[in-house]
């Protein structure tokens, strides 16, 4: 289509005017606009509309195209393990056994704004990750950075960095997302190196922006997971503080799949 090409390309279906109209909001930038008004000129039913009906459905369409592309674009940074993950149905399902008023609560993402942190535990295979996923689209659907990352690539990319003294760099990078992910928070090593690592991270985003921890093992036991008790006591007071929790003990999904 012409809209489409780096240069607009005259259209012999359209009149002359018509083609200078397509071509200018090209050149404005805005492609879809003159998509959907190349539509509303080879339609001739489009008449039968008036105006306000019709200039509302290509500023409408302009903005819905746009605000896909800004959705899809966060969605390919946020390097999600579920991109198609929702809330559906199976959510209340007895055995599952989850706190469906507070994963609706938590749906409006009022706690990003907040910020406050958002702990996830629970057995393996009961549906935390996919859970924390949705929660990451639905953020993602309002237009607010999000990464997920597995916590011992967290550390492996956090030992690169400090290597390599781009260790600044990196921990910006991952203060600035307006909702961190860390998965499996428990399947990794926590000596002294990993253990400054982790608190650059959790302390340049504490009560700045919302970090959600997705284990397996209970909060209880996450002390015991740092080599250093004075970075154990500093991480854990920043990512437990004041934090929603939500647990995942219901029937291992895998198998049921």
């Amino acid at each position: 289509m012409a809209y489409r090409q780096k240069d607009y390309t005259y259209n012999p279906q359209l009149t002359t005017e018509e083609n200078i109209l397509l071509d200018r909001l090209f050149k404005f930038k805005l492609s879809h606009m003159a998509e959907a008004l190349e539509q509303q000129f080879l339609n001739p039913n489009s008449e039968l509309d008036d105006f306000h009906t019709r200039i509302t459905a290509l500023i409408n369409y302009e903005w819905d195209q746009r605000q896909t592309t800004k959705f899809n674009k966060l969605l390919r940074k946020a390097t999600l393990k579920y991109p198609h993950a929702d809330f559906d149905e199976s959510l209340y399902e007895p055995d599952r056994k989850l706190d469906t008023h507070t994963i609706e609560k938590l749906q409006t993402c009022k706690w990003i704004d907040e910020p406050k942190n958002l702990l996830i535990t629970g057995s393996a295979g009961a549906g935390k990750t996919h859970i924390a996923n949705a929660f990451c689209i639905t953020a993602l659907q309002q237009l607010r950075t999000v990464k997920y990352i597995r916590a011992n690539t967290l550390l492996q990319q956090s030992e690169k960095a400090r290597k390599t003294n781009s260790s600044y760099e990196y921990t910006n990078e991952m203060s600035s997302y307006d909702l961190l992910v860390i998965d499996d928070f428990g399947l990794m090593e926590l000596d002294l190196e990993k253990c400054r690592d982790l608190f650059e991270i959790i302390e340049t985003r504490d009560s700045r922006k919302a970090t959600m921890i997705v284990s397996q093992l209970p909060v209880a036991n996450w002390w015991d997971l740092f080599k250093d008790s004075t970075y154990a006591d500093a991480c854990l007071s920043r990512m437990t503080a004041k934090a929603y929790r939500l647990e995942c003990n219901g029937r291992d999904m895998r198998k049921t799949e």
